[in-house]
């Protein structure tokens, strides 16, 4: 607005400050995860009349790293049953997968490693990893290095199956939700200490989170709300209204 003293005319901006770090990342732009040079998603192929009823063969082609993710992939070649070619899909890898092994993916396909079965056709008790959470999600649960999830129980009359997920958390998924044998590969990873800093940002660099990251209270009032002060503190409350404007809605 505009304020004229003493004959002087002064515009003053309604705008104070800058936008902080926290609101920027909000809108994504260049806080981006680097997603160029990744193998791919890794998914269950999609489910189709042969997968329903009967099995398909692959054939594991190679073990790629994935970058920005912890677990490996495996490369899985199909016959498509449908049309004269061959279908690529790159699978969460399970313990004790390799390449050149034959992976089968059905209703009817044996209960060994790295094959991919509906829950209803897995005996309780089974370990298993890569569990969809829905009907051809292609995989949900149990993803991670070295996770793998357990068939508890099943209802028969309400069609469901009940799984132990990594987190001890128990969930109720549709029967007819495939899950793959095994306990994703990997394991073990985070045993191994970080040892200096580079590798600490190689390893937050690869997902986009900014590293290291610095302390609101460390920084001047303009950068952050709890910036500035002789002594380093909050200076007001860090709990915000929910009825505050989304510019306000910025803390630790």
């Amino acid at each position: 607005y505009q304020r004229r003293v003493h004959g002087i005319l002064f515009v003053i901006s309604g705008q104070m400050g800058k936008v902080i770090k926290g609101q920027r990342k909000g809108k994504g732009s260049i806080f981006k995860a680097y997603t160029i040079g990744r193998a791919g998603a890794a998914k269950f192929r999609n489910l189709d009349f042969a997968e329903r009823e009967g099995y398909l063969r692959g054939v594991i082609k190679e073990l790629v790293h994935d970058p920005g993710r912890g677990a490996p992939l495996a490369k899985v070649i199909f016959r498509d049953p449908y049309h004269y070619k061959h279908r690529t899909e790159f699978f969460v890898a399970a313990e004790g997968m390799y390449s050149g092994q034959y992976v089968f993916v059905g209703k009817k396909a044996a209960l060994s490693i790295g094959n991919v079965l509906p829950l209803s056709e897995i005996p309780d008790g089974t370990i298993v990893c890569n569990v969809e959470g829905a009907l051809n999600d292609k995989g949900q649960f149990a993803r991670a290095s070295g996770t793998s999830a357990i068939v508890i129980g099943r209802s028969e009359d309400s069609g469901k199956v009940r799984i132990r997920l990594p987190s001890g958390d128990r969930k109720t998924v549709p029967s007819e939700c495939r899950a793959m044998i095994g306990v994703v590969a990997g394991g073990g990873r985070v045993d191994k200490p970080i040892m200096k800093a580079g590798v600490q940002w190689h390893k937050y660099h690869a997902k986009r989170h900014i590293w290291p990251r610095v302390r609101p209270v460390a920084m001047n009032p303009v950068d952050h709300r709890f910036g500035g002060g002789n002594h380093q503190h909050l200076g007001r409350p860090a709990t915000i209204s929910r009825f505050a404007p989304p510019g306000r809605k910025v803390g630790k």
